[in-house]
């Protein structure tokens, strides 16, 4: 399996901050937000990424980012033209897969609670072995804003609505998804939505007509940030600082799971630190190596 990181679009719900920088370098705490998705791909062991990319950034990704290798990963990149809609991202990622299977993940979404990577790598191994499409449901106030999931008695999806007017249910899709190699194939074959836009909710419609979609309810351990707008920008950023605080640990930091991956070595990860050696990120490095 690959992974796609989606991190175009024009980020007008933070203007004007965004109108000079892209909303996925603007920090979440102390790390750009581009750390956090592509942390959720480390974690899964998927080391081959692509980043979707606005034209005038692709240069300011590769800055930040290079090719990957300082964390043992090959990160390719593709420009995004306009934003045409989430579901583009796979259409532009069509070479890179070559027919694997994705997990595509929104570079302004931020997941966190204990026992997530063992639900997210379930969810691969699922599609995987039996092909599919597996997404994720969060309770969240404001259903409008989303695509919202609608259930039957028994749990089974009877629906999902891309930013109803009425809201069937306050179960909102999350911006992660793991799709099987028919991914490009079916976003190929969708139609603009009524707001001009490839919906990816119309790629899950797709496979949940299939019957292929199954959905995990991501219940009250867990938290989801969708860092687009002012109030949720800061709400993850609060929340990454008492987590760090609190428990002394950090939440996105890349080397670091390169590092427990087995992808970098230590005197790989002490070069690193050495470099970042006058912040409090570097020093965080340098404890890494110290405790092996």
């Amino acid at each position: 399996m690959k992974a796609i990181i989606l991190a175009g679009g024009s980020g007008t719900r933070l203007y004007p901050i965004t109108k000079v920088v892209n909303k996925h370098f603007l920090p979440i705490y102390n790390k750009p937000m581009i750390y956090y998705p592509l942390s959720m791909v480390m974690l899964l062991g998927i080391k081959e990424v692509l980043m979707i990319v606005n034209p005038s950034d692709e240069s300011f990704f590769k800055s930040l980012l290079g090719d990957g290798k300082h964390i043992g990963m090959r990160i390719e990149y593709k420009v995004q033209e306009k934003p045409n809609g989430l579901a583009e991202g796979l259409l532009l990622g069509e070479n890179f897969l070559c027919g694997d299977d994705v997990f595509y993940i929104l570079g302004d979404n931020i997941f966190f609670g204990h026992g997530l990577p063992e639900v997210l790598k379930a969810a691969k191994d699922e599609v995987e072995s039996n092909g599919g499409a597996y997404v994720f449901g969060y309770y969240v106030n404001d259903p409008e804003r989303f695509g919202i999931v609608n259930f039957d008695k028994k749990g089974s999806v009877l629906s999902i609505e891309e930013k109803p007017k009425k809201p069937k249910t306050n179960w909102a899709v999350v911006g992660m998804y793991f799709y099987d190699k028919d991914a490009v194939k079916t976003a190929k074959s969708i139609e603009p939505s009524g707001r001009g836009e490839l919906e990816i909710t119309s790629v899950n419609n797709f496979y949940l007509k299939r019957k292929s979609l199954k959905i995990k309810l991501l219940g009250r351990g867990l938290a989801w940030f969708d860092a687009g707008t002012y109030d949720s920008f800061l709400e993850a950023s609060e929340f990454v600082a008492t987590i760090e605080k609190k428990t002394g640990l950090m939440i996105g930091c890349i080397e670091e799971i390169a590092y427990n991956n087995g992808w970098i070595s230590k005197a790989e990860l002490k070069g690193i630190s050495e470099k970042l050696s006058k912040t409090d990120y570097g020093q965080y490095l340098q404890k890494l190596v110290k405790e092996g």
